[in-house]
């Protein structure tokens, strides 16, 4: 079973929003315009056309349709005039608003939740983000069942009795739950694999994520940092999956880069745990590499979403770096620089640029050369293990053959130390001396 209905390629919609502190992130005309521009990015991602818009001012919302019948009959002849499909509203809508601004209006009604629901469907490639939506589609769809049979409104029963689509209602309700508890039951074995995965990986890497709002240019820096081919497009949410990549195969221990789910404000409630889940990932880095657009006028408001994104993940202490991304498309360097002074550690690219890419692979490996420690070693030579323990995940600064092993001097971060079964060679300043 699935959405009753999606956005289709090529068709027109009418977009509506409102100015209203009922609804997050729409309490002002700023707040519901940039909500808005997001909304026309999300349908040209389905690559909707927006034929036109309508914010209004509304103090008190009407509970049955938002706006009032007045109101929808005026956007439904603006929106037929424009030959619109559909009417996009920029928030979560319930099924008995949708029914009724469909029966005001005529056309068909899309909420924000559809559209991002749509879009996650498109673009999730791994079995736990398909899982993931899948649960977070049939939660959405669970409440709206009603909408759905109406046709059968003349076929109730008697007194008493239920009628053929109360029935079939109560059946599909059935259905619903049962499939979102199979896919719970899936996606819960999937987690125990992943955290398997990510305590093999914590135990042998080094890893940073790239995390920040949705559009950003995280996968083209993924591209260009680790020279692979990660989709990339100039679309919202073009990446819902997590990748993992290596940045360089000369680094050691190895260092893993990860790239995210974008980030986005105002999403629907229904997608909020699903999204979270998604972002899983973030929990093993070492390093956060917060991506920002820095030639969005808006970018400062994102930084913001991605920092109350890692304070609900409970990630909010992990160390950062600050990459303004898409310095090639700033107009105005100068007021960008001032507003940026406050984030520490931050750095100024374009993806499209070899230098800066450059300059930032040495950023990101440096700051992690910073963070090991200098470790003295002595291994016999029957221990060939440790040997390529110490070849694979250490460097190396000093290595003296002795008659019974080798005498090492390397740097290694202090967990790796712990974990990966050296440390029980390691040497105290007394014994260092007579191997140096």
């Amino acid at each position: 079973m699935d959405l009753a209905y999606d956005c289709k390629k090529n068709e027109k919609a009418f977009i509506v929003s409102v100015v209203s502190g009922k609804f997050e992130g729409h309490e002002t005309k700023e707040s519901s315009n940039r909500s808005l521009s997001e909304l026309k990015e999300l349908l040209r991602t389905l690559e909707v056309i927006v034929v036109g818009e309508e914010i209004q001012n509304k103090k008190k919302l009407e509970a049955a349709t938002i706006l009032g019948s007045g109101k929808l009959e005026e956007i439904s002849l603006a929106a037929k005039a424009q030959d619109a499909d559909y009417l996009v509203f920029d928030f979560e809508l319930t099924a008995s608003q949708m029914r009724n601004i469909n029966k005001v209006t005529g056309l068909t009604v899309f909420d924000r939740c559809q559209i991002i629901l749509q879009i996650f469907s498109m673009h999730a490639r791994s079995k736990e983000a398909t899982l993931q939506i899948q649960i977070s589609k049939l939660k959405y769809l669970l409440p709206r069942l009603t909408s759905l049979w109406t046709h059968f409104s003349k076929q109730k029963g008697g007194i008493g009795l239920k009628g053929e689509g109360e029935q079939q209602l109560e059946l599909d309700r059935r259905i619903v739950r049962k499939r979102i508890q199979t896919y719970e039951k899936q996606l819960k074995g999937l987690k125990v694999s992943r955290e398997e995965r990510k305590k093999k990986r914590s135990s042998e890497t080094l890893t940073a994520a790239l995390v920040g709002y949705t559009n950003a240019g995280k996968s083209s820096l993924m591209n260009s940092l680790c020279k692979v081919d990660v989709l990339s497009e100039n679309k919202l949410f073009a990446t819902v999956d997590s990748t993992f990549r290596t940045l360089t195969p000369d680094t050691k221990p190895p260092l893993i880069l990860i790239d995210t789910v974008g980030f986005l404000s105002n999403l629907p409630n229904t997608l909020i745990e699903g999204f979270k889940t998604t972002l899983e990932s973030i929990d093993e880095a070492d390093l956060l590499l917060i991506v920002i657009d820095a030639s969005d006028p808006y970018f400062e408001k994102h930084i913001e979403t991605t920092n109350q994104v890692l304070s609900e993940l409970k990630i909010e202490d992990k160390e950062r770096l600050y990459i303004f991304n898409k310095k090639d498309k700033i107009q105005d360097m100068m007021t960008v620089k001032v507003k940026t002074r406050k984030y520490p550690h931050s750095h100024f690219v374009s993806a499209l640029e070899s230098k800066d890419v450059l300059d930032l692979r040495k950023n990101i490996i440096d700051y992690f050369l910073d963070q090991q420690t200098h470790q003295d070693l002595f291994v016999p030579y029957s221990e060939g293990g440790i040997h390529s323990k110490i070849e694979k995940f250490t460097n190396i600064e000093k290595r003296t053959n002795h008659e019974t092993g080798i005498y090492y001097r390397i740097r290694t971060p202090e967990h790796l130390f712990q974990k990966i079964g050296i440390k029980d060679f390691a040497l105290s300043n007394e014994e260092r001396e007579k191997y140096l």
